[in-house]
């Protein structure tokens, strides 16, 4: 069975879930440096240390990421991580310092059950502690533990959201993968098939079209608006430049539109990082990279919504049987 994300070696996933509170984060490690790129597309993001992943900036190589729940209160989860890095003398080298760099994007799970629990540091330092690069664990765990999606009726409609992730072999040891917490406005579609796996929840079953709903101006008001986004990391062990990294971000985005729909709205904030291992050496075809970056993230989303389990009310999808 595929691992997922850990498929790229030399990454490390590790979850802590706040079930009881409907919150969580996930770490994804990279002791040996990774060059990094970042591509933020929604309205309503929610973000540390991006601004350094662009191209012209300085730092190339980032040691973890962080995705958590929580709003902006959830970026407080990176201290952990910095601190467990530090403590093992993984980071840049200045002076007699040692300086991790941790980027984070957060997603909005507030209220889900409570909104006084968020991640926090010590959080995701055990995050940490557990992290492995075994197989993955998927659905409502992690940052997506208190994740939902298809919130155009408001959350008594919506269904429950999470963590997924995939990989896509490309032959030759070559890896691209994706781990992708989804906590979308809008619904989910199996672009394989056309298939709506999940939707505002119709009373009598079945699931309304959340494009047709503000097509026609009926759907719910939302207040406050940034409650929603999908956040996640695409990785590989090709060995790119900063550039090629944050390129290899922008096109990821394809693969969170072709399930996501709407994506990319004014109420989410969706934000993609790329991390290139270059384990692989050689030259590389960027443009083939992009394309099963695109299948990585689409197939992470699948998984986040159809291992989910249903958390504060709200449902999932093996719960309504029809998934």
């Amino acid at each position: 069975m595929a691992a997922g994300l850990t498929d790229v070696r030399g990454l490390l996933v590790g979850h802590h879930s706040h079930r009881s509170a409907a919150t969580g984060c996930t770490v994804v490690l990279c002791p040996a440096g990774a060059v990094a790129g970042v591509s933020v597309r929604g309205g309503a993001p929610g973000t540390r240390e991006t601004d350094l992943l662009r191209p012209g900036h300085l730092v190339e190589r980032v040691h973890a990421v962080v995705l958590s729940g929580g709003s902006a209160f959830g970026l407080a989860a990176a201290d952990g991580v910095v601190r467990y890095l530090e403590e093992r003398g993984i980071g840049f080298k200045f002076g007699s310092a040692t300086i991790p760099i941790v980027p984070a994007a957060i997603l909005f799970d507030l209220g889900l059950v409570t909104s006084a629990v968020r991640p926090d540091a010590t959080s995701s330092y055990q995050a940490c502690l557990d992290a492995s690069d075994g197989p993955v664990q998927q659905g409502s765990v992690g940052a997506g533990t208190g994740a939902t999606v298809a919130k155009a009726l408001g959350m008594p409609h919506a269904v429950k959201g999470g963590v997924g992730t995939a990989s896509v072999d490309l032959g030759g040891g070559l890896v691209v993968a994706a781990l992708v917490a989804v906590n979308a406005y809008g619904d989910v579609y199996d672009y394989r098939d056309g298939r709506q796996v999940a939707g505002p929840r119709r009373d009598g079953g079945g699931f309304h079209s959340t494009l047709e709903l503000l097509r026609q101006g009926l759907a719910a008001p939302a207040t406050p608006p940034p409650t929603s986004t999908t956040i996640g990391v695409v990785a590989t062990n090709a060995t790119l430049t900063k550039e090629q990294a944050n390129r290899l971000a922008e096109e990821a985005h394809d693969g969170l539109a072709l399930p996501v729909r709407p994506c990319h709205t004014l109420r989410d904030g969706d934000t993609l990082f790329a991390l290139a291992t270059g384990k692989q050496s050689g030259p590389v075809d960027v443009v083939r990279l992009g394309a099963a970056a695109v299948e990585a993230v689409a197939l992470a989303i699948l998984n986040a919504v159809e291992h989910a389990t249903g958390l504060g009310g709200v449902l999932a999808v093996r719960e309504l049987g029809h998934g």
